[in-house]
């Protein structure tokens, strides 16, 4: 992976993930339910170009028999989302961006309606 242009530890990115997350209004935190998030440096395939992503089953998509999974997990990439930011300004707005759209796909928001909303 190139260099990228911001240099942020982990832990001041992870801060950054955790006030992007109390951005979002409470109501809909609180509808949210069986995910966790986590930060991770790049995704377990090594690209770069994976900003965030959201695993699970979203609330959508769950019925009567859902029960005994494991959480949903949005996971928001510190090294990809450094490459494409030129200040920590952008890294800040990129964070809640992410957590925005990773969020949006746990509720059963697809890229094309995030795109559409303005959230691409």
């Amino acid at each position: 992976m190139v260099g990228v242009p911001v240099e942020m530890s982990r832990e001041r990115f992870e801060e950054l993930v955790g006030e992007a997350l109390d951005e979002v209004p409470t109501e809909l935190m609180s509808l949210m339910n069986n995910v966790v998030f986590l930060v991770e440096d790049r995704p377990a395939d090594g690209t770069d170009d994976l900003l965030g992503l959201y695993e699970g089953v979203a609330l959508t998509e769950r019925g009567w028999d859902y029960a005994g999974f494991l959480p949903d997990r949005i996971t928001i990439y510190r090294l990809p989302t450094l490459k494409v930011c030129d200040t920590e300004d952008d890294v800040v707005e990129e964070v809640t961006v992410t957590v925005v759209h990773e969020i949006a796909h746990h509720f059963g928001i697809d890229d094309e309606q995030l795109h559409h909303l303005g959230w691409g």
